[in-house]
């Protein structure tokens, strides 16, 4: 049963995250990506690699594939 509620709990904080994240940057890397379009799994990995320690030119490239 604990188990039951904190996996709940997990899952309804992820989802008020994934609701409330800033896209702002995403545009930084690809600014022609219509953000509403993508799925959160998409948005999350997107996020992820912006966050990276790649350099700027591989964050982009990544970025751009991702999305085509």
């Amino acid at each position: 049963m604990k188990t039951l509620i904190a996996t709940t709990a997990l899952v309804l904080t992820a989802f008020s995250a994934s609701a409330m994240v800033d896209t702002s940057a995403i545009q930084q890397y690809a600014p022609n990506v219509d953000v509403a379009t993508l799925s959160d799994a998409e948005v999350n990995t997107i996020l992820s690699i912006i966050h990276s320690g790649d350099s700027e030119g591989e964050k982009r490239a990544t970025i751009q594939a991702l999305v085509k």
